[in-house]
């Protein structure tokens, strides 16, 4: 293949309308061809907003289109794994919003849908290509705190709306699926391993049934990682990380703006990266490894493996008890 991956976008979520479509569109990588709603109005409205060429009023008509190379999934939770089988048995590669899956075995059928159509699937975890994220992992590799022990993450914001689809428990809302995701996936990645045992806690809210506030405490090899994530506290994000010789903190981890440099400290020391949109890098990268036949960033067995973690959170809120990995 070559010239510019032809995208489709399934869904007119505000995450694909505000920031990955305009950064898909700014990438030199990739070209935004056909946006799909059930609501065909909705569908031509975005597709005018955005300048797109076709508006479909079903997500069928846009996997359909033989022009579109991979489609990006927005979809609610619990129509990512449905959508992403859709899509790749239509000979699309997808890049599927967090989490891919509602548990990690809805996730790990995707393998054998990988190996039949032979399309690449990838989480669209973001900050993992992000250069804040890259400086912070090669600093940790390279010593420059000593040796991992401890990380600590907290991400919060304040949802109460009850038509918001993050507070519906049948689509996969909540606050761990939401957002807890990410300290969990940059914990194994920091800590380059998987896990041990994984120690829950979680409120639910009585009317949505739906994890309002939720701890973790994960249990690596090398050291231990807590984590803290809510719909229902005061917005704010950090994750820092805790060596034998030093420290990072991650300032703006998840939401990194991209019309302003980010910076990281190291203990006292303030380290600016570049003005970037995470966004477009991601998309970029994944649009390089299907024409160049290169790995992808994050392949799809992470997201599997981070799915296991989540369903080991839950688990163990429900338990009362530590709980291996499954």
């Amino acid at each position: 293949m070559s010239g510019k991956v032809r995208w489709g976008i399934l869904g007119t979520a505000k995450i694909a309308l505000a920031k990955v479509i305009p950064a898909l569109q700014r990438s030199p990588w990739c070209e935004i061809v056909a946006i799909a709603s059930r609501n065909l109005a909705k569908a031509k409205a975005a597709a005018r907003e955005l300048n797109i060429a076709k508006a479909y009023g079903s997500y069928e008509e846009l996997l359909a289109d033989e022009s579109i190379d991979a489609v990006y999934n927005p979809l609610p939770n619990h129509l990512h794994v449905p959508y992403t089988i859709k899509a790749a048995e239509a000979g699309k590669h997808v890049l599927c919003e967090k989490p891919i899956a509602l548990n990690a075995d809805e996730a790990r059928t995707l393998l054998a849908v990988r190996e039949r159509t032979g399309m690449r699937i990838q989480e669209a975890f973001m900050v993992r290509t992000h250069p804040q994220w890259l400086e912070t992992r090669r600093l940790i590799q390279t010593g420059r705190i000593g040796t991992l022990r401890s990380i600590t993450g907290f991400f919060n914001y304040f949802n109460a709306d009850p038509a918001n689809i993050r507070n519906h428990l049948e689509f996969g809302g909540g606050a761990l699926m939401d957002i807890g995701c990410y300290p969990i996936t940059i914990s194994r990645w920091m800590f380059a391993a998987e896990p041990h045992g994984v120690l829950g806690l979680i409120e639910r809210d009585p009317a949505f049934g739906t994890d309002t506030l939720t701890s973790g405490v994960l249990e690596f090899a090398q050291g231990h990682s807590t984590f803290t994530c809510s719909t229902r506290l005061a917005p704010y994000q950090r994750m820092i990380f805790f060596g034998t010789e030093g420290r990072i903190e991650v300032l703006i981890p998840f939401n990194a703006p991209n019309d302003q440099p980010t910076e990281i400290l190291l203990d006292s020391e303030r380290i600016g990266l570049p003005v970037c949109d995470q966004y477009e890098i991601q998309g970029s990268l994944f649009s390089q490894a299907l024409r160049q036949n290169r790995e992808q960033p994050i392949p799809l067995e992470d997201a599997i493996s981070n799915m296991a973690v989540i369903d080991a959170v839950f688990r163990s809120a429900s338990t009362g008890q530590w709980e291996d990995i499954q």
